[in-house]
């Protein structure tokens, strides 16, 4: 069982958010995250939301900047909120924002310097997961959710694991990363040039191919976002969904842009957007 340190714990609305450190065995390094827990007596096994950010962040940017607490108080959902790539001296990096530390893409890198360190896939999904589940006996269903390279996160880890997920949902994300410029050098880093590989990573390949499960989807994208159009392209995976039936809702908000703003300003809508899924379902 991973031993976990307490760096911060706060009250918010009619919760408690902490911060954890602990030695992943997976990555490698010491790494941090971020758990939002609602008030235990009023949700005694709440469902959880997993949160991915975007390139250059931490597992502090979502909770102190997108204002999730109070509506997921509210519902009653517990949030966790990874950080974004393994870390530290000994972790290769880069000297560019959208490689190494801080663009870890959620993926399990195969190619030196990066495979030593860069498996947040395995880390998210089993490491992380275990100690979600043993630590802190969050057992019921889980969501997953995140920000443009966390979009691309969110939509990949559920599509990859529709048994697992009731939803999924995501801001502005990467929808196929095989194919746009940060995508595309961050695949060629840590999978090298083979890309038969890169689509088992790649939102669009997964919906093209493997649709066994249907999992919901909401997308939201601002149509300000100076990303939208060469790096994020969220059309391309609406019309694959539109060929398999799939049900994906993309809803374009007018004046958005690519930031925090963004979030904080549909984030209920997402929490109650996956608890309506889970309603559904139950």
């Amino acid at each position: 069982m991973s031993i976990l340190e307490l760096l911060e714990e706060h009250v918010v609305f009619d919760g408690t958010q902490y911060k954890y450190r602990h030695e992943s065995q997976t990555l490698a390094c010491p790494m941090t995250f971020s758990l939002f827990l609602p008030n235990k007596e009023k949700f005694s096994n709440p469902p959880l939301l997993w949160w991915l950010s975007g390139l250059t962040c931490t597992d502090d940017n979502f909770t102190h900047k997108a204002g999730a607490q109070k509506a997921a108080a509210r519902l009653g959902v517990a949030m966790i909120m990874p950080d974004t790539s393994p870390r530290g001296a000994h972790v290769a990096d880069s000297e560019y924002f959208d490689l190494g530390q801080g663009a870890g893409f959620y993926i399990n890198a195969t190619e030196q310097p990066w495979a030593s360190h860069y498996k947040m896939y395995d880390y998210i999904t089993k490491e992380l997961s275990a100690i979600a589940h043993d630590q802190f006996q969050l057992t019921r269903p889980e969501f997953i959710s995140g920000h443009s390279m966390g979009g691309h996160g969110a939509l990949v880890i559920g599509l990859r694991n529709p048994e697992r997920f009731q939803s999924i949902s995501a801001f502005a994300p990467i929808v196929n990363p095989s194919q746009v410029p940060w995508g595309i050098k961050a695949f060629s880093e840590y999978l090298g040039n083979d890309k038969e590989k890169w689509r088992e990573w790649d939102a669009m390949e997964l919906l093209k191919h493997d649709t066994s499960k249907k999992i919901p989807v909401l997308i939201d994208q601002g149509d300000a976002d100076p990303f939208y159009e060469k790096q994020l392209q969220p059309a391309k995976l609406a019309a694959i969904a539109d060929a398999k039936n799939y049900p994906l809702t993309i809803r374009m908000q007018k004046g958005h842009d690519h930031s925090y703003y963004t979030i904080a300003s549909l984030i209920e809508e997402h929490l109650e957007f996956h608890l309506a899924q889970l309603a559904n379902n139950e």
